[in-house]
């Protein structure tokens, strides 16, 4: 992740935590979408419990607060863990000459204090709102443009790079089209930064490091695993998310099946296709069953698309919350414990927070789903989001003592 140099037992007992915190790209940013991932989600169940109960009588916020709370998931709470993780593996894989901290701390920095200006404008109005949004799209436009450098010094054809660098391209167009919502009346431009956050960004790349990284830790662990990966599996599942954003973005809801039905089919075989052998320990499983929840969500998608044909609207947000909790949730969970206990020199398993974290937030996406068919809507919903606080704050507590403290190997980075 860095160069290589000689750290002896004395210096890291005198490393104050902070410092810790900074001296990789991970620890940096997983430490900032933490933070993130709190404080959003937490205002989100604060705004949901007023809005059910009118306790807390909370100001407005500039706009309307479930378009807020749209954009701020995929645009500063999984970026930050994003860029963190990109960061750390784009000079692995190409390989490429890494980060250094004044690399990735504007990013980290910047995206830090976007959420905090964006999550505070229900007290400062529209210029908070404003400030947040440009302070985030600086901190994006850093992001990107050390992944387009890097990219371009790849002399490994390295598809994988090369596709999530594609859905970095489509996030950061989805962060300006929220400026320029700010600007401009109609409300297109929010759609679109909604709708790409989803199909554009988080998607493709969730998809993109499965394809290179699950069948890769599998083979780790299972020698006589078959690392099955071809490349024109990407290009598949590039074709279906562009035709899903095609046709959702031109109000087309009832073709959707075209491309969620066959990602449907294609997710389960995948899925099934990479299946690790029996006796797999939970750390290596726990990736594919949070997988699991991709064909779920292009299911739920293809009903509703399916059911709009003889004129029945079912379903509301579940299909985007099966995609939203269900897989951005319970991969971000295995994902960063894997990372986190892997880059600083721990065992790979999965402890009982860990644990626990991964499988209370499968039922809080169960739980978000039922809502759009409960008879209190509101209710069900402040219930899931104070689920999604409750679940994963021992584990982020946890993760961030990792992250703040030197490798338990005595080793650099």
């Amino acid at each position: 992740m860095g160069q290589t140099v000689s750290v002896n037992s004395a210096a890291i007992a005198a490393t104050p935590s902070t410092s810790w915190l900074t001296v990789t790209p991970h620890r940096a940013l997983f430490a900032v979408g933490a933070g993130n991932l709190c404080l959003s989600m937490l205002w989100w169940a604060l705004w949901l419990i007023d809005i059910r109960w009118g306790l807390l009588q909370l100001p407005s916020t500039p706009i309307y607060a479930g378009w807020l709370h749209a954009v701020v998931l995929p645009y500063l709470v999984l970026a930050p863990f994003i860029f963190g993780f990109l960061f750390t593996v784009f000079p692995r894989w190409m390989p490429v000459a890494p980060f250094g901290r004044w690399h990735y701390l504007p990013t980290a920095g910047s995206l830090l204090l976007a959420q905090l200006v964006l999550l505070s404008s229900m007290f400062s109005g529209p210029l908070g709102l404003h400030i947040g949004l440009l302070v985030g799209l600086a901190g994006w436009t850093n992001g990107l443009v050390l992944l387009l450098d890097r990219l371009r010094q790849d002399r490994s054809d390295c598809w994988h790079a090369r596709s999530i660098t594609l859905a970095m391209a489509l996030g950061w167009l989805g962060m300006l089209a929220i400026c320029v919502h700010q600007f401009a009346a109609s409300h297109v431009w929010i759609d679109l930064a909604m709708k790409l956050g989803v199909h554009g960004l988080l998607l493709p790349i969730y998809l993109s490091v499965a394809h290179r990284m699950f069948p890769f830790f599998a083979k780790s662990v299972f020698p006589q695993y078959e690392a099955w990966r071809p490349v024109g599996l990407l290009g598949a599942l590039w074709a279906l998310l562009i035709l899903h954003l095609v046709l959702e973005l031109s109000g087309a809801q009832r073709w959707l099946w075209l491309s969620d039905l066959p990602a449907t089919v294609l997710g389960l075989w995948m899925v099934k296709r990479w299946w690790p052998p029996q006796g797999a320990p939970f750390i290596l499983r726990a990736l594919f069953v949070g997988l699991l929840w991709w064909p779920i969500g292009a299911a739920l998608y293809s009903v509703q698309s399916l059911l709009l044909w003889v004129d029945i609207a079912a379903l509301g947000r579940a299909p985007l919350h099966a995609y939203t909790i269900g897989l951005f949730g319970a991969v971000l969970v295995a994902m960063v414990s894997r990372v986190s206990r892997g880059h600083s020199g721990r065992r790979l398993e999965m402890n009982r927070i860990d644990r626990s974290a991964f499988i209370a937030i499968q039922a809080v996406a169960v739980l978000r789903i039922l809502a759009e068919f409960g008879v209190d809507y509101w209710a069900v919903n402040a219930v899931a989001a104070i689920g999604w606080v409750l679940v994963l704050l021992p584990w982020l507590l946890q993760c961030m003592w990792i992250w703040s403290t030197p490798r338990v190997d005595g080793k650099p980075g």
